[in-house]
């Protein structure tokens, strides 16, 4: 059902660190820790010093690497109770963040296009950020239709949580909305949306 070969879809290249950057903001939601953990040696974990991490548990399997990520030696570690915490948290960051900031962000993809969001809305040259996919390949989704997000999309069809329309997950990808596109797949005769499928595991 899908399209090969959309153009939108994000590409998520590693969080490399950058040796010249003056400060690190790491945002990183369940697995993403990971990302960070397997990286803490680069540089002898030198960057670690000038780093932030601003964690989410959840979204991984059944872990939790709060323990881990404090045990890096990271200038401040801090963990959100929940995604709206850790945005407000993050506002604040890049409210007072100075030049030589380097932002890198991991975790789902639809964590992944929320904190990309929150960054372009201060200025942040979406080109600078370091994004790794990590986790589930849950889909957060826009209805077309009804402009209502949905959460941690796992198969296609699915009924919009907002309307209740059977939606089609495109795979174009929405950077400004940080959402894939849903779009109604019964319109011409209701009620005939084939089963769904799971595709985003």
């Amino acid at each position: 059902m899908l399209v090969a070969g959309i153009k939108s879809r994000p590409e998520y290249k590693g969080l490399e660190i950058d040796p010249h950057a003056r400060r690190h903001l790491f945002v990183l939601e369940g697995e993403g820790a990971r990302a960070l953990l397997e990286r803490a040696g680069t540089d002898g974990g030198a960057f670690l010093a000038k780093a932030e991490i601003l964690y989410l548990p959840g979204g991984s399997a059944g872990q939790n690497h709060v323990a881990d990520l404090a045990a890096l030696g990271a200038d401040i570690v801090w963990t959100a109770a929940g995604l709206q915490t850790l945005l407000g948290r993050l506002s604040i960051c890049l409210a007072n963040a100075t030049m030589g900031l380097r932002i890198y962000i991991a975790g789902k993809e639809g964590f992944i296009g929320q904190i990309i969001q929150v960054a372009l809305d201060f200025g942040v040259d979406f080109n600078s950020l370091r994004t790794e996919h990590r986790g589930s390949l849950a889909r957060r989704v826009q209805c077309v239709h009804c402009k209502g997000f949905t959460d941690n999309v796992t198969a296609t069809p699915f009924v919009c949580s907002h309307c209740g329309l059977s939606l089609l997950v495109r795979d174009h990808y929405s950077r400004r909305l940080g959402a894939f596109q849903g779009v109604n797949i019964d319109a011409e005769a209701p009620g005939t949306a084939p089963e769904p499928e799971e595709l985003f595991l």
